[in-house]
């Protein structure tokens, strides 16, 4: 069927004849007649009856225009919500790495409750990876992914990248008076080329750069344990199990020293992405606006 006929038929209903539905539509009452016969033809229905010198509607056409105005309120919907000045409206899904969720997307959720109630959010917590395959999925809209300097993403060309923030990153040791100081990142590597070291157990990023540094130091390292959660990373060190790479904008704990290194730095860059045709929705597009004017607090 086509929705504009359906008009005609729900002011037919409504005015009762169709003198008065091509006033209010500004037609002719040929038209509105055209009209309402194809709608019929199309339905394979008997719409409407003569009633003296004019027409009312069957049972058929009755129940016809009863749905039509859920499917017109339907469609009326559906544009406002594409609308890209539309307020916006709807459930935004997002995966992401546990670090931007609460870096990042927890504070605006917060606020974005109270701005705009009609927005909701649905977290899920994954490696970018994970995130980046369910966007690809439609399973979620926007992820929030991370690489690193010294191992770059590289995105599909379909999709939108905004980036979010950079932190850099240290070697996690045992604090003790034989580790050495801060300073050339391949000499603080070479200091503990015969450690154990530890990975991530969900994204291989963080081994590239371990073997990329290592390998500017002269020796491969030993990747022996792997762990996605910084806290067990740090047990594993307090415990004795070897280094690992840890964010130095996070405090260390007692019994771990943070080596910064430079000469090249460790830097994680974090990123907002979604499918280029869902970057105009307007949640997203509004979710996209409070995720990067964050930067300007």
């Amino acid at each position: 069927m086509d929705s504009r006929r359906l008009r005609y038929l729900l002011e037919l209903a409504r005015l009762g004849s169709m003198r008065a539905v091509a006033d209010a539509l500004g037609t002719t009452t040929s038209t509105v007649s055209q009209q309402i016969a194809v709608l019929g033809r199309e339905t394979g229905a008997v719409l409407v009856e003569p009633e003296g010198r004019r027409v009312r509607l069957t049972p058929a056409g009755r129940r016809l225009a009863a749905h039509a105005v859920t499917i017109l309120a339907a469609i009326e919907a559906a544009q406002a919500d594409l609308d890209p000045g539309a307020d916006p409206a709807g459930t935004v899904r997002v995966s992401g790495f546990a670090t931007a969720i609460r870096r990042s997307l927890l504070p605006v959720a917060a606020s974005l409750g109270e701005s705009h109630p009609n927005v909701r959010l649905i977290m899920y917590e994954h490696e970018p990876a994970e995130a980046l395959a369910l966007l690809a999925g439609n399973d979620v809209d926007l992820a929030l992914t991370y690489d690193y300097n010294l191992a770059p993403a590289v995105f599909d060309t379909g999709l939108a990248v905004t980036p979010l923030w950079s932190t850099p990153w240290g070697l996690a040791v045992p604090a003790g008076p034989r580790a050495p100081r801060d300073g050339d990142t391949p000499a603080v590597f070479r200091a503990f080329r015969r450690y154990d070291w530890i990975g991530n157990s969900r994204n291989p990023a963080d081994e590239r750069v371990v073997r990329t540094l290592s390998s500017m130091a002269g020796f491969e390292p030993r990747l022996t344990h792997e762990a996605d959660s910084l806290d067990l990373v740090e047990e594993l060190i307090l415990a004795g199990f070897g280094v690992g790479l840890l964010p130095a904008d996070r405090p260390a704990r007692p019994g771990i020293r943070l080596l910064h290194l430079s000469g090249p730095e460790v830097r994680l860059r974090a990123y907002a992405v979604t499918r280029h045709g869902r970057s105009t929705w307007p949640p997203v597009t509004l979710l996209l606006h409070l995720l990067t004017g964050r930067l300007l607090e």
